[in-house]
C-alpha cells in the first residue's frame, strides 16, 4: 500500500493485547474498530480474535464485547441486534468477529441462517486459513497443498469458496480485504457500515507461526497474496454485482508460496497445478465482473 493510512484512530483498540508480535490481525482490528466507531457492540467467537480481545474487565477493546460459542457467533450477533432494537437503539452497530474455523466450518449453519433472514449485522472473518489458535490444524479455508498440523504432507482439497457461498444467499454486501491495503479495508468497512442487512468482509491474516513466517513479514505476505491473485480483492452487492480489483503489480504464485514454510514441500509440478487453480478462479471472477448488471 502506498501513501498515508486514511482513517482516524479514536483509541478503540488498546495496547497491551496478547497478539503475536507482528500479527496483522491486530493491525486490521485497529482499523476496523476505529472505522466502526464507539457506538458498536462486538460479538466474538472462540478464535485468535477472542484471545486478542480478552475478557472483561481487561478487554483490549473500548466497546462492549460479548464472547459466545464458536458455532453460534452469527446467531448471537443477530440476538444482540434484536435486543438493541427492542430497546430503541437501532443505530448501534453490531459487529461479529470470527476466525475461518468458526466461519467456514463450525459456524456456517448459523451464518447461513442469519444470511437467509438478512439479519442486520456486519460479520468480519479473519481468515488465517487454519485452526491456528489450537495448533495449526487445517480448516476448509486451508488452500490445497498447504501443510498443517493435521495435513503434514499438504491438504489435498481446495479452499472452500466462501465468497460465492455467501453471494448465493444474495446478502447486501460481501467483500474481501487485506492488511496490505488499510485504506481499502477502511473504505469497505465504512461502506458496509452504511448498509443494512447481513454484510460480510473476509480479511486475509497470514499467521506467523502457522504459515512459517518471520515476525516482520505478515503484511508483505498479505500483499503477495493479492499481487499473485491467490487472494483476490472483490466486492459483491446483492449477490450479483461484482467489482474486482486488479492488482497494480502482479507476481507469479511461486513468489507467494516460496515465502512460506507450509508450501516448502511442493515440487514444480505441484506449484504449476496451484497456479492453474489461481488462474481459473481469477478468470471466473473477471467474467462475473464483466457480466454484472449495471
Amino acid at each position: 500500500m502506498d501513501g498515508k493510512i486514511d482513517y482516524r484512530d479514536d483509541g478503540l483498540f488498546c495496547s497491551g493485547h496478547v497478539a503475536c508480535g507482528g500479527c496483522a490481525e491486530a493491525l486490521s482490528l485497529r482499523v476496523i474498530l476505529n472505522t466502526m466507531g464507539p457506538d458498536t457492540v462486538a460479538v466474538v467467537s472462540p478464535s485468535c480474535t477472542a484471545v486478542i480481545c480478552g475478557g472483561h474487565p481487561m478487554s483490549s477493546l473500548k466497546i462492549p464485547v460479548f464472547h459466545t460459542t464458536i458455532e453460534s457467533a452469527a446467531a448471537s450477533a443477530a440476538g444482540v441486534r434484536r435486543a438493541l432494537r427492542a430497546r430503541g437503539k437501532v443505530d448501534t452497530n453490531v459487529l461479529c468477529l470470527a476466525g475461518d474455523g468458526g466461519t467456514y466450518d463450525i459456524g456456517i449453519q448459523a451464518l447461513s441462517s442469519v444470511a437467509e433472514r438478512n439479519e442486520d449485522i456486519l460479520y468480519i472473518c479473519f481468515d488465517n486459513e487454519g485452526y491456528m489458535n489450537t495448533g495449526g490444524q487445517k480448516s476448509s479455508s486451508t488452500p490445497r497443498g498447504a501443510a498443517t498440523g493435521s495435513t503434514p504432507d499438504g491438504k489435498r482439497t481446495r479452499k472452500k469458496n466462501m465468497i460465492e457461498i455467501m453471494a448465493a444467499h444474495r446478502i447486501p454486501y460481501i467483500a474481501t480485504a487485506s492488511p496490505s491495503d488499510l485504506n481499502d479495508l477502511a473504505a469497505k468497512v465504512e461502506k458496509a457500515k452504511a448498509m443494512r442487512g447481513t454484510r460480510m468482509i473476509i480479511v486475509l491474516i497470514p499467521c506467523l507461526p502457522g504459515w512459517g513466517l518471520a515476525e516482520d513479514s505478515s503484511v508483505q505476505t498479505a500483499r503477495l497474496a493479492v499481487q499473485s491473485r491467490a487472494f483476490p480483492l472483490v466486492e459483491i452487492t446483492d449477490g450479483v454485482h461484482y467489482r474486482l480489483q486488479t492488482p497494480e503489480l502482479c507476481s507469479p504464485l511461486a513468489d507467494y508460496l516460496t515465502s512460506q514454510k507450509r508450501y516448502r514441500h511442493l515440487d514444480a509440478a505441484e506449484m504449476a497445478r496451484l497456479q492453474a487453480d489461481v488462474d481459473t478462479d481469477w478468470s471466473m471472477l473477471q467474467q462475473r465482473a464483466q457480466i454484472s448488471p449495471a
